[in-house]
């Protein structure tokens, strides 16, 4: 199977799976943070630069959905990225749609994140295999997710567990460059106080020689965090948590200042929040 062919994007271009290897090699965590808005990739940056730490800046596809169309979220948050002061990868998130992936390539993005996580094991392997010759030849990194195997829920669901075993051998049938495995969270939690299957993230860890991934960190507590650290997890997904901060941020301004309407008088502060909040995480993932 193939998706086609893509000349080699420029060498100097951010690498997530060589900052996500140094990441795990000294036992710290890696920050990857969504960008629905502008304004999150600008609050990211700067959290990131304040605590002199890279960053990963994601755009789902569900955000892509939002705005109609990716390349204008993704060339303005690649700006933010090219102007940043410490490393700032552009990561095309959760794409199941291959055209998808193909255009963010073309547009210049670092890395992606095939979910082939619905599909047959079969398939998915084909499929992902795919995807990692494609974005390879580019230059690009490769995230892929491993949760039932062959299961419709995948890592979506938090009573899903990985398999060691099945962990190893798809990082070997497909190459991926990180791999996200289904260990007790769960995406779009608005409670913190999921619990983590430490001994799983230890023998998965020891089983491939790729970086981790935990998706919907959202839903961990910040100890819980840093023991799934220690464990072997590496890259670090949030997203709904920082959209509740911005979102009561807002409500906040509004309810002390009904008369206001110029939006960047709630936008501003709830920007500022998701900045000191996401400086506070990285601070977490780094000790």
């Amino acid at each position: 199977m193939s998706i086609g062919t893509r000349d080699r994007v420029a060498e100097s271009a951010p690498s997530l799976a060589a900052l996500a290897r140094t990441a795990r090699a000294s036992g710290s965590g890696l920050a990857a943070f969504n960008v629905i808005h502008l304004e999150h990739a600008t609050a990211l940056v700067r959290a990131a630069e304040r605590a002199d730490r890279p960053v990963v800046l994601q755009i789902s596809e569900n955000a892509v959905r939002y705005h109609g169309a990716l390349e204008p979220i993704c060339l303005a948050t690649l700006a933010v990225a090219r102007a940043a002061s410490v490393p700032a990868i552009v990561h095309l998130d959760h794409a199941e749609d291959l055209d998808l992936i193909r255009q963010a390539v073309r547009l210049g993005v670092h890395s992606v994140m095939y979910d082939g996580s619905r599909l047959p094991d079969a398939e998915n392997r084909e499929t992902t295999r795919a995807v990692v010759e494609f974005c390879h030849d580019a230059g690009v990194d490769v995230e892929a997710e491993l949760g039932e195997v062959g299961g419709k829920n995948g890592v979506h669901d938090p009573s899903a567990r990985t398999s060691p075993s099945d962990a190893a051998a798809f990082v070997a049938d497909t190459g991926v460059d990180l791999l996200a495995v289904a260990v007790g969270s769960s995406h779009a939690m608005t409670s913190r106080d999921a619990r983590l299957d430490e001994e799983l993230i230890r023998s998965i860890h020891s089983s491939v020689d790729v970086p981790l991934v935990l998706h919907g960190a959202s839903g961990v507590s910040d100890e819980g965090m840093r023991r799934a650290i220690r464990a072997g997890m590496t890259k670090i997904n949030v997203s709904t948590h920082l959209n509740q901060v911005f979102t009561q941020t807002v409500r906040a301004v509004l309810a002390d200042q009904p008369s206001v309407v110029d939006s960047r008088k709630w936008v501003a502060p709830a920007r500022a929040a998701v900045e000191e909040e996401a400086l506070r995480l990285l601070r977490v993932y780094a000790a």
